[in-house]
């Protein structure tokens, strides 16, 4: 087995945690980071090598930096499921190098100090067909478990192995050009008397964490799911792109694989951002970088700092300089990409969190409507804008995030657009789920007040827990209702 070098533990300190549905989602924010670092004697190590001359290559789906910043814990993740990434590599590269594996896992308001173990899996190809090439699971010894002191804290692990070692992670190609790594809960530190009923307490457990930057790669992400029968997910081995939205996380792994070449034909300069690096055409790619050709080298490259500028009154671009193009009051785009791909005005639909579709509209104005944009030249007509969700609360107290057709289908009570699973009084049951004093309290914070009123907005007109006067439709005396009963 390969000696492993390092297990690098970034604690980082976050801000705020809200359970967002399932898979029970805590929404983190990191804004530091302490590094405790894990190095094995390797004083036996007899030689050993690198991949020869060629550079190692880092690949994400995640666009975070894995630094300060917000992140989601997926906290309905259990013992024996895995988080694993897949990766389409140069075919020329292979057989490749693992390097390093890193995965960020977070914890919120735990009450004690947190012992995770875990186990690191490779695969050549998928890992629902490919082949496993290595696995190896924390001992706390040799390879430490996960420790998170009490608090909101986020652990950045880092796997590597020891460059001297002989005994490399080596992946060959089995045909379809991809690596998988990924990372198993083997057992939480105080998981449930049952998991498949209970999700995991965050407030004694830590979890792997998505990212927030939406979903880039749907069949890039994968999760293999416990079977838990009617109370769970598909379970198996799942892209994202296969699981129903009640079960799919809404962004990326926080994971990054770092590899090297056996052969570094297939790498060449790419410039990203003005700077230069030597990567494979994918990867530069993926970095929205520019890719100048197999072989070539930064001396060579040339990586001045332009990007594409657009110009409102006339709609057309021109490729400058930021400064330049903020000095003729033209708007730059990001630096490194070019007016042949890039689009200066994107115009789309967007998607509400009501589920409505708005027309065609910027960005900028479908992020004012709270919305999620679809994309340049689509329409309404094009798109399928998701179900807008809603706490939905069982009979015995759980809460799950449903659609309003998905809580009647299971017999739970809908608790309307926007409403959550969060547990602020810590009480154990979901505050839109506990008895509520007044029926204008929507969102279950024993509370009547503006968030009361925007859900009742949501629902004017239409049937449903806003229609108090159950004469089945919302109006003007259910407003009058909601006021009576207002507490601010």
């Amino acid at each position: 087995m390969p000696r492993i070098l390092t297990i690098l533990l970034a604690i980082c300190g976050i801000a705020s945690t809200s359970i967002a549905g399932p898979p029970s989602p805590l929404d983190v924010r990191m804004r530091g980071i302490h590094r405790h670092q894990a190095i094995l004697d390797r004083s036996d190590a007899d030689g050993g090598g690198i991949a020869g001359a060629c550079d190692a290559v880092v690949v994400a789906h995640t666009a975070s930096d894995f630094g300060p910043g917000e992140y989601i814990a997926q906290g309905g993740f259990i013992e024996g499921e895995i988080a694993a990434t897949s990766f389409q590599l140069p075919p020329d590269a292979f057989p490749v190098r693992l390097d390093l594996f890193e995965s960020l896992f977070a914890t919120s308001s735990t009450v004690v100090e947190t012992i995770t173990e875990y186990a690191i899996y490779v695969w050549s190809g998928r890992p629902d067909s490919g082949t496993l090439v290595f696995n190896v699971a924390s001992d706390g010894d040799i390879l430490p478990h996960i420790i998170m002191p009490p608090g909101t804290t986020g652990v950045r692990l880092e796997f590597l192995v020891d460059p001297g070692d002989p005994d490399q992670i080596w992946i060959d190609d089995d045909g379809s050009h991809t690596v998988t790594v990924g990372i198993e809960i083997v057992s939480h530190h105080q998981p449930p008397a049952s998991q498949c009923i209970t999700p995991p307490n965050p407030q004694f457990n830590a979890f792997p964490c998505t990212d927030v930057d939406g979903l880039q790669s749907a069949t890039g992400n994968w999760i293999f799911v416990e079977d838990c029968g009617i109370f769970g997910c598909p379970d198996g081995w799942k892209r994202f792109s296969d699981l129903p939205s009640i079960c799919r996380p809404s962004g990326d792994w926080v994971q990054r694989l770092t590899w090297t070449p056996s052969l570094c034909d297939a790498l060449g300069a790419c410039c990203i951002g003005g700077t230069c690096s030597t990567l494979d055409e994918i990867t530069c790619a993926d970095a929205g970088g520019i890719f100048l050709g197999p072989g070539t080298d930064c001396g060579a490259g040339d990586c001045a700092e332009t990007a594409p500028c657009c110009f409102p009154a006339t709609g057309g671009c021109v490729q400058l300089t930021p400064a330049d193009c903020f000095a003729v009051q033209g708007i730059p785009g990001p630096v490194g990409e070019s007016c042949d791909d890039y689009i200066c005005f994107p115009e789309g639909a967007c998607c509400l969190p009501t589920g409505d579709c708005a027309g065609i509209v910027s960005p900028a104005e479908c992020k004012s409507l709270g919305g999620v944009f679809q994309g340049d030249g689509t329409d309404c007509l094009s798109v399928d804008c998701p179900e807008p969700v809603g706490a939905a609360c069982f009979g015995n107290g759980f809460c799950l995030v449903l659609t309003e057709a998905e809580a009647i289908a299971a017999g739970a009570e809908w608790r309307g657009v926007g409403s959550t699973c969060e547990d602020l009084d810590g009480d154990g049951t979901a505050d839109a789920c506990a008895a509520s004093g007044s029926p204008a309290d929507f969102n279950g914070d024993d509370l009547v007040n503006g968030i009361d009123l925007g859900l009742f907005l949501v629902g004017w007109g239409e049937p449903g827990p806003t229609d108090l006067d159950n004469d089945g439709t919302t109006n003007g005396i259910d407003l009058g209702i909601l006021l009576v009963e207002w507490t601010g």
